[in-house]
């Protein structure tokens, strides 16, 4: 795992592809009775015009029984919900799952520190995602 912490971003090595990434994080996601809004193939997109660049698909994703109450107390906070996750792949062909540090997204729109656990269990769901 890294962290960049300039950006609030967490990264987690993923023994995967891609696409086995977001599938394995999208079963966890449905396991748990989160609600899956979007899947999208950014580098899929990318080639339907003719462009290329490595694998990245983003999963939105969320719970609005967690969010509301957070973008109620910190209205900005909109902007970076739902929750998202990322699977890219590197210029060296490795695959990362990164996603925003929720202590990050807390500090960037000041969330009451009450409710940030509402979101904090992207960890685990990522950390799953990615473990053999």
């Amino acid at each position: 795992m890294t962290f960049d912490s300039d950006r609030g971003l967490i990264h987690l090595r993923s023994p995967y592809s891609v696409s086995d990434t977001l599938e394995r994080l999208e079963g966890i996601i449905r396991a748990r009775g989160l609600s899956l809004l979007a899947r999208i193939d950014h580098s899929g997109d990318a080639a339907r015009v003719g462009l290329t660049m490595n694998p990245a698909q983003l999963l939105i994703f969320g719970n609005a029984m967690a969010g509301t109450p957070l973008m109620v107390a910190s209205p900005t906070l909109a902007i970076d919900l739902p929750l998202k996750a990322v699977a890219w792949q590197d210029s060296n062909e490795q695959v990362w799952l990164s996603y925003n540090d929720p202590n990050y997204l807390k500090e960037r729109h000041s969330v009451p520190s009450e409710l940030i656990h509402n979101i904090a269990g992207i960890k685990a769901l990522c950390e799953d995602a990615v473990r053999t």
